[in-house]
């Protein structure tokens, strides 16, 4: 649904964006992550057509960008990061406007705009001053406008910028609503949007595609082993940690926490798609000692970000 290939973004000597190549599915929420000044807002509007890139090809539901922009362009719902309103208007008032600017016939056009009315919760501010509404509501109406033509790809740069968490909520709530029926690349800094949004990642940084996939695709990819946490009483730290690693498929392990004389925790590593959860249970017990606790020990995003963006390793997708 979205084909970006080779893309690059040049101002005069700078490059904001270099050479990055993605693909959003359809109905799928991707979550495009990176720090501030990674290029993320640049390639935002590379996507929708407002800046031409220096290299490279855009296709929106097959039309190309530059080539065949106006059919790329209707089928597109863009929420930039500084809200597109007129504050002087009603809601209502300005999402009709709106509606008759993408090309909603008259004659669907009333029922276009209940339906993102109701879709994005505005029914009791449908009548007020946009300019007078909280954050939050300008916010749904701007998200509102980005819908009200039902485009098959929807594109949204720091949906959540400014709003309190509650707001927040809010807002991720109508996001999440809104895949299956579009396509939604979603642009942020902010880790919790995406784990909690999307469905797949794409990190930039310094303009550059540093790692694509799920984030439990870039944990396999950038932990090149499996951890456990297990914690295990009735025996002294050194006598369990000396058990453990006679366990098979165990390729290290190390005290975590010393919780008592007979009490400690642990961190055991063994290869990659390798589990041995029930095979240290199986030696905990063995041995007579107690099992207090045995999870799995998975990266998190923030984890993948930091790992990514701070050493700049590139990660290729397989």
């Amino acid at each position: 649904m979205i084909e970006v290939t080779g893309i690059t973004k040049r101002y005069e000597n700078f490059t904001a964006v270099d050479n990055v190549s993605f693909r959003v599915e359809p109905g799928e929420i991707m979550g495009f992550l990176g720090p501030n000044a990674a290029g993320k807002t640049t390639t935002m509007r590379v996507l929708t057509g407002y800046h031409p890139p220096s290299e490279g090809t855009v296709r929106i539901a097959g039309y190309d960008i530059l080539e065949e922009s106006l059919e790329a362009k209707k089928r597109t719902g863009y929420l930039p990061e500084c809200l597109p309103l007129y504050n002087d208007m009603t809601v209502r008032t300005y999402l009709d406007f709106v509606a008759e600017l993408k090309g909603v016939s008259s004659r669907k056009r009333r029922s276009s705009v209940d339906a993102v009315i109701d879709r994005a919760n505005l029914e009791k501010v449908v009548g007020e001053i946009i300019g007078k509404l909280s954050r939050g509501f300008r916010q749904r109406v701007a998200i509102a406008q980005s819908i009200v033509h039902q485009p098959e790809v929807i594109v949204l740069d720091e949906p959540t910028l400014g709003l309190d968490p509650k707001q927040i909520i809010q807002v991720r709530n109508l996001i999440r609503s809104l895949g299956g029926d579009h396509t939604v690349i979603l642009s942020t800094h902010i880790l919790p949007e995406v784990s909690m949004t999307c469905n797949r990642v794409v990190i930039i940084n310094k303009g550059r595609l540093v790692a694509e996939g799920s984030p439990a695709e870039l944990t396999n990819r950038l932990k090149g082993s499996e951890q456990v946490f297990v914690e295990v009483g009735g025996a002294p730290s050194d006598d369990v940690l000396d058990a453990i690693l006679t366990t098979d498929g165990v390729t290290s392990a190390w005290l975590h926490t010393k919780l008592s004389d007979d009490r400690s925790s642990f961190v055991i590593e063994s290869e990659l798609n390798r589990d041995v959860r029930s095979d240290l249970a199986v030696t905990v017990v063995k041995n007579g000692f107690k099992l207090l606790a045995l999870k799995g020990m998975g990266m998190s995003l923030e984890d993948i970000f930091l790992e990514l963006t701070t050493e700049e390793k590139e990660v290729v997708e397989s």
